[in-house]
């Protein structure tokens, strides 16, 4: 099947989060998804965008970012979209809301549009595999009132992630059942979850009909529903209605409002090189290394040190480290992170702890 010439094919990519797991170099001004940080070359939200327009049309692919990022996706996606394609939010509400914009307005223009739902930063290593795969559930809610999702196959217990357990394969598709979600579970019950081997990672990407999601949305989040229904798309009055809907509507994740509740969730367990790039743990596994398994970004010298990850943005400096383990460095032009890798969630709270102290200035 090619997906390239099918005009009802459209991309939600999700553009707008601050990526506090991966501080001090995802910052508010200037968020991980904008920053090349395997040093490919291309920015997360690049990498992004080429990737599903080896099979989505360009014209299709939409960008939900926050209103103070959209000079950064138009310079970043340069005569690759156009200002209709950049949706904006007046501030962050979680998914729930950002899923709910874009799909009402893609629907208002097609209402046979099958979306895929995905987020800027994550990484891909196998893409004929995942387009294989995405191509399958497509096709599938394209013919049928369903909800999809990509699982990715865990690779070790980890308690970051959420898990899906499905139930028995749907006839020849690869897809199966949704029987539970369970979101970051204990360690314990990770390691209970990998060894039954029905369960996957959740890796947040989504499909559906736009009809089939916006149905979803009058069911379990309808006063979500009826505030977007109303907003007048496509015209000079929609960024003040935008504005007004996201203060009034619920902060909520669409797997919380919809993926946990609905009855017609179902997911295609993936083994695509899938890594959220959620933490710099994460970015240490897809990092190339040196001889002593350190994964090093900048002018550094090593002496006695092991499987550390040391990122240095002033290319200027010249940092050198002697004696040290399994940690996270991280120097910026105002902040120095030093942190064990063990403790690498522990760095959202440091971000909170920061805003508590009122130092904005440092995230």
């Amino acid at each position: 099947m090619n997906t390239a010439i099918n005009e009802n094919y459209y991309v939600i990519i999700m553009a707008g989060g601050i990526g506090s797991r991966f501080w001090p170099m995802s910052r508010t001004n200037y968020p991980k998804q904008f920053h090349d940080i395997l040093g490919t070359g291309k920015t997360l939200i690049q990498e992004t965008f080429n990737r599903f327009s080896t099979f989505i049309p360009k014209q299709n692919i939409f960008i939900v970012t926050n209103s103070m990022y959209k000079d950064m996706v138009k310079e970043q996606l340069k005569n690759k979209v156009t200002d209709d394609q950049i949706l904006c939010e007046p501030f962050g509400k979680n998914t729930a809301p950002c899923v709910a914009y874009a799909s009402f307005k893609i629907y208002q223009r097609n209402p046979n549009a099958i979306l895929l739902v995905a987020a800027s930063d994550h990484l891909i290593l196998d893409n004929k595999r995942f387009k294989k795969q995405v191509e399958i559930g497509l096709k599938a809610c394209g013919s049928e009132h369903i909800i999809m999702t990509l699982g990715i196959k865990p690779t070790s217990p980890n308690t970051g992630y959420g898990y899906i357990q499905f139930e028995e394969e749907k006839g020849q598709e690869g897809y199966h059942k949704v029987k539970l979600f369970t979101e970051k579970p204990s360690i314990e019950l990770a390691e209970q979850f990998i060894d039954s081997g029905d369960f996957v990672w959740n890796s947040g990407i989504f499909l559906f009909s736009a009809h089939t999601i916006l149905k979803a949305f009058e069911e379990y989040l309808p006063d979500m529903a009826e505030q977007f229904r109303h907003i007048p798309y496509y015209t000079k009055g929609e960024d003040e209605a935008i504005y007004t809907t996201y203060k009034a509507c619920q902060n909520i994740s669409i797997d919380y409002g919809i993926m946990e509740k609905a009855q017609n969730v179902y997911v295609i367990p993936t083994d695509c090189g899938w890594s959220d790039l959620g933490t710099w743990g994460s970015v240490y596994e897809n990092s190339e290394k040196d001889y002593f398994e350190n994964a090093l970004k900048g002018n550094i010298m090593t002496y006695n040190s092991n499987q550390n990850v040391v990122h240095e943005l002033n290319k200027d400096k010249l940092v050198v480290i002697n004696g040290l383990e399994d940690f996270i460095v991280v120097d910026t032009e105002d902040v120095l992170l030093i942190c064990r890798k063990e403790d690498e969630q522990f760095i959202k709270k440091i971000v909170a702890d920061i805003k508590d102290k009122n130092q904005n200035q440092f995230i």
